[in-house]
């Protein structure tokens, strides 16, 4: 059972493409379900939560300099590359926010599975997701109001205090629950993987169905700009840690983590604060990076058997 379940977990890009396709042609299917797109991220984060455990946040400690340098690397590169290629691409106001949230959510649950599958350091993988996420309550709503509050107030504050309620209190429930409650939820926990695919799923369905007539006017712009968004990421995260000096296993890692984001919640935090077409460049980004970070894990992983292969 828990192999299927894998098995059908792996093939994310696949739904989303297909739920995507679903909302465009019949949008009248999912719009109505844009109020459940908050509680649907919670769940998400009460998955990522059940993965971890109170001892697990001592990982911080063992591996400071990577967990620091990643991070830091992670909210220093995203938005900056988010602001610079909206710039060069000339989009739109709502897109360009959406692109900047992006970049400045913390790295996404995938990146783990990613880094696994590139035969990266996966302990050092959830340990930058975790602390991205802690640190995201603040940082998150401070970047956007640096790159994106001279266009649109940015409600520093209250995005604070979302953040807190959809991403921090789901995770630490998870975390509280996983530790002291393990053996209860152990038949359960297999199954989270898939719920938390077909939230995100059902999410991006809804942002799509929303956003259709945007999607027939200038999709292709966004979606280029959220391609080369993701891809410079990967590619910056990739060379910062070489110049370093670390090894190819951490650069892996950390490349995977700073390229990969938490779109669901730049979609939540879109929708709450801002419009629908400033969710569009999150439920792109959570179908391509996908995409994208499984071909560069074939890539590392047929790599690692031959040589140090190179971003």
């Amino acid at each position: 059972m828990s192999s299927l379940i894998t098995q059908i977990t792996a093939l994310f890009p696949a739904w989303a493409l297909i739920a995507s396709a679903a909302a465009y042609l019949w949008p009248g299917c999912f719009t109505a379900a844009r109020p459940a797109i908050l509680p649907l991220l919670g769940i998400i984060m009460l998955g990522m939560g059940l993965t971890l455990k109170v001892n697990d946040f001592t990982r911080m400690t063992r591996c400071i300099k990577p967990v620091a340098g990643g991070v830091f690397f992670q909210f220093c590169f995203m938005p900056l590359l988010a602001w610079l290629i909206a710039f060069a691409l000339g989009l739109n106001q709502a897109f360009t926010v959406g692109l900047i949230l992006v970049g400045t959510c913390p790295g996404g649950t995938a990146s783990n599975v990613i880094c696994y599958l590139a035969k990266g350091d996966v302990a050092l993988s959830i340990t930058m997701t975790t602390c991205s996420t802690l640190l995201a309550v603040v940082f998150t709503p401070v970047l956007t109001w640096l790159y994106a509050g001279h266009a649109v107030p940015v409600p520093v504050f209250k995005m604070l205090v979302s953040i807190f309620k959809i991403v921090i209190i789901p995770v630490g429930i998870g975390v509280m629950l996983n530790t002291f409650f393990s053996a209860s939820f152990k038949k359960i926990k297999p199954v989270f993987p898939l719920v938390s695919v077909a939230a995100i799923v059902f999410i991006i369905a809804i942002v799509v169905a929303i956003n259709k007539g945007t999607i027939v006017s200038s999709g292709w712009k966004v979606s280029l700009a959220v391609m080369m968004h993701n891809l410079a990421g990967l590619w910056a995260g990739y060379s910062a840690a070489r110049m370093l000096g670390w090894d190819q296993r951490t650069c892996k890692t950390i490349a995977i983590e700073v390229g990969m984001q938490n779109s669901g919640l730049a979609v939540a935090l879109a929708m709450k604060y801002f419009s629908a077409a400033t969710a569009l460049p999150g439920a792109l980004f959570s179908i391509w990076h996908n995409l994208s970070g499984s071909v560069l894990a074939a890539y590392w992983s047929y790599g690692s058997k031959n040589s140090s292969t190179r971003l």
